[in-house]
């Protein structure tokens, strides 16, 4: 097999016309990966995505062939994948107010150019769930897009169709997770096209590094919401006085098994199985 790509956190292999996604425990803080990776990550990120994506396929198709197909050293992390033509737009829906949704609120009262209701604070709820794109940058960061941009990067048609699957997609997680007691703030996808033009759901799908996730049970609008996700180490980071530039900071152990305990409990509460 031949690595195609390394990316943050996963890598590609291509074997055949297929590709070997493999997620690794490394984890990317800003755009930065840190030192220090956080023990079975990886295979927490690989198994909620296919246990999403089954979820999801009535929706849309997506790009797994298989999760058995793989490399044994591999085996648990990896995913036998459809090569696809990836779209250059990261689809970010939103249904509460948080993070860089928040920033933006606060300086212009909209997010990617949608106007947002004024009087919202950190973690409100939004009216509707909204779409809310970025760049996809190869590197540095990714810039804000309004639909306006997304239709002229890739056409009217096709950006109508990543919003619309976007926002049902956020709607169907949502909706599952609330009925176990947890709260999806945002997510974050990825598309591409397979050859004959039919748009599917690639990449990882509503997960610990992708999503928000928030316990409902101990959400309150106007404050910090106590996450099951990757924002417990950016949090971390900012208190560390780092600059947010490479190299990272070293993870201390308490942090990684604190990162470990939530995303193996965000896991074990959507699925109801340990990772």
């Amino acid at each position: 097999m031949e690595l195609v790509h390394s990316g943050k956190v996963r890598e590609l292999y291509a074997d055949g016309d297929d590709l070997i996604m493999v997620a690794s425990d490394r984890v990317s803080v800003y755009d930065v990966v840190l030192p220090t990776p956080i023990p079975g990550k990886g295979e927490v990120l690989t198994q909620l995505s296919l246990w999403w994506f089954a979820r999801l396929a009535d929706l849309i198709p997506n790009h797994v062939i298989s999760a058995d197909d793989v490399p044994a050293q591999w085996a648990g992390r990896a995913i036998r994948c459809r090569r696809l033509r990836m779209l250059p737009v990261e689809c970010i829906a939103r249904g509460y107010l948080a993070g860089l949704g928040l920033q933006s609120y606060r300086e212009t009262g909209t997010i990617c150019g949608v106007p947002l209701p004024p009087g919202l604070t950190e973690g409100s709820r939004l009216p509707e769930p909204v779409f809310t794109p970025t760049t996809k940058a190869a590197a540095g960061h990714d810039e804000p897009m309004t639909y306006a941009q997304v239709v002229a990067l890739i056409g009217a048609p096709v950006a109508a169709e990543l919003r619309r699957v976007t926002l049902e997609v956020y709607r169907r997680g949502a909706e599952v997770a609330a009925a176990r007691g947890v709260i999806v703030a945002d997510t974050k996808l990825e598309f591409g096209l397979d050859p004959d033009g039919t748009l599917m759901l690639a990449d990882e799908v509503l997960t610990p590094d992708s999503s928000r996730f928030w316990l409902a049970s101990q959400w309150q609008p106007g404050r910090p919401q106590r996450s099951l996700d990757k924002q417990f180490l950016r949090d971390w980071s900012s208190g560390s006085h780092w600059d947010r530039k490479p190299p990272g900071p070293p993870v201390p152990p308490d942090v990684v098994a604190a990162t470990q305990a939530r995303y193996r409990a965000l896991y074990s509460r959507l699925t109801g199985t340990d990772p």
